[in-house]
């Protein structure tokens, strides 16, 4: 029997015990809070409980499994074959994880780790391993075509399955892209998408209600992110398509969301067109943020070849955004040296605008303000890591310039510009806005070289130099999918 005291100093040591894990508790909540997770704080998840509604069947999950690796919809058709005649339900939630484990800090690889607690090896897919066009493909292709065999499992997953990226904005719009060509082959229901942000900016995230950014050493936080996907709203987000077209005698080397397609009839007289070139080429992609041209992107550019070039200096979100801001910092973008050079004048000297308004097929030329150095159509409210350049604009603002209060989901994009580094600072500091170019349904953008021998452009992160023609313009058009993404609310 433990002495009097013996027992105080045993009562002492367990009440500090407590007292530290009520601190940490706190501060965890806190924490929790101060990144965005308001709707998480105070969510209590039993890990087992959600692991049953997550977890897909055995038979179902290792069908789908050779199926993509096998690229053939019958490769899983074994698993089915072994079944016994008892009945076997589908999850309450059924679930996939996309994980890009080189996104932002490269911290994929831990939190594939965290994930393996709550879902099984198969749901969880490294999109370094693995397309999503693949899971589209051939694992949803399983599915249904076990489905139209008369599974009922398999029919209840295939309609109930929601889907997590585990990435930056770079890879959400990728797995978005992937899931959106259901659309295309009459393929509904295209499963909903939440999102677990490893990237630097994360705006997509933000939009949606979820974490600004993951701070690894939360262990139950993956957990409460994958409850909240499993049973958040639905809504929707407007996807828009890009054509770029150009001289065929350009080599350009475009990032992977452009695809080569062949040459459509685009019109050719605008303002700065002359005669078209004989020989066009012509890309393809669909963003979901923003698409960009000029000194923003020429910073972003130079700072993602910095990052392949020495990728052990990409340690985190926040490393990143320290090592973007000098990048910055040390570009014409701030400091203008020689006003007379003119790869530092305004867009103004290269690019023309046409766009079309609500209701409307007429295309109408919009004025560039000479200072604006980069354009960017917005289709978020976020941009920059959680700014908002458009702002939250007056309702006698709006009926004045003709716009209305900008939506994710309204056919609309903001079209604003940013003069140089410092305003640029001041509108992400969300002390002034932008300055306001138009609203449109439809972009049109035309650039012809001149004394410019290239551009920078950059769309939901993806930059690339754009080799400019003197002769022939290089025609940038967008315009709404007539299909809208589906999301998953973290709010």
């Amino acid at each position: 029997m433990s002495s009097p005291s013996s027992a105080g100093e045993s009562w002492s040591t367990a009440s500090s015990i407590i007292s530290a894990g009520f601190a940490r508790s706190s501060s965890m909540m806190g924490s929790i809070r101060s990144y965005g997770l308001t709707s998480l704080a105070n969510v209590r998840v039993n890990k087992e409980a959600l692991r049953l509604k997550l977890l897909m069947p055995q038979h179902i999950r290792l069908a789908m499994a050779d199926s993509i690796k096998n690229k053939d919809v019958d490769a899983g058709d074994r698993h089915f074959q072994l079944l016994t005649s008892e009945t076997i339900t589908s999850p309450e939630n059924p679930m996939v994880v996309f994980v890009n484990s080189r996104s932002g800090g490269r911290q994929g690889p831990e939190l594939k780790e965290r994930l393996l607690e709550l879902l099984s090896e198969e749901q969880i897919l490294d999109l370094q391993e693995m397309s999503p066009n693949d899971f589209v493909r051939y694992g949803l292709g399983c599915l249904e075509k076990h489905a139209n065999n008369g599974d009922v499992c398999a029919k209840e997953i295939r309609e109930k399955i929601r889907v997590v990226v585990a990435g930056g904005d770079g890879t959400v719009g990728w797995v978005l892209g992937c899931l959106g060509e259901l659309h295309n082959t009459g393929r509904e229901p295209v499963p909903p998408a939440a999102i677990i942000p490893l990237g630097t900016g994360n705006d997509l995230a933000r939009s949606f209600g979820w974490v600004s950014s993951i701070p690894f050493s939360w262990k139950s936080l993956s957990k409460r992110i994958l409850h909240r996907a499993a049973n958040g709203p639905i809504c929707r987000l407007d996807s828009w398509q890009v054509k770029l077209e150009m001289p065929a005698s350009k080599a350009v080397d475009l990032p992977h969301t452009l695809k080569n397609i062949e040459v459509p009839e685009v019109e050719q007289n605008f303002e700065f067109d002359d005669e078209a070139p004989v020989n066009l080429k012509c890309y393809e992609g669909v963003f979901y943020n923003y698409f960009s041209i000029g000194m923003d992107a020429q910073v972003a550019y130079g700072f993602h070849s910095l990052r392949n070039e020495k990728p052990h200096l990409a340690q985190g979100p926040l490393s990143n955004k320290i090592i973007y801001s000098t990048y910055g910092c040390s570009q014409g973008w701030f400091l203008t040296p020689c006003a007379s050079d003119p790869s530092l004048r305004g867009l103004k000297n290269i690019v023309r605008i046409h766009i079309q308004k609500v209701n409307s097929t007429e295309w109408v030329q919009v004025p560039i303000p000479k200072s604006v150095r980069a354009i960017v159509a917005l289709n978020l409210h976020n941009y920059g890591s959680g700014r908002n350049p458009w702002g939250k604009l007056r309702h006698e603002y709006l009926e004045k310039k003709g716009f209305v209060e900008a939506n994710v989901d309204d056919g609309l994009l903001e079209i604003f510009g940013l003069k140089q580094g410092w305003h640029a600072s001041f509108v992400m500091a969300d002390l002034i806005s932008a300055k306001h170019i138009a609203q449109a349904t439809s972009i049109r953008m035309e650039l012809r070289g001149g004394e410019w021998k290239e551009s920078f452009m950059q769309m939901d992160g993806e930059p690339w130099k754009q080799t400019l023609s003197k002769k022939h313009s290089t025609v940038v058009e967008i315009k709404r999918m007539p299909y809208q993404s589906v999301m998953i609310s973290g709010e």
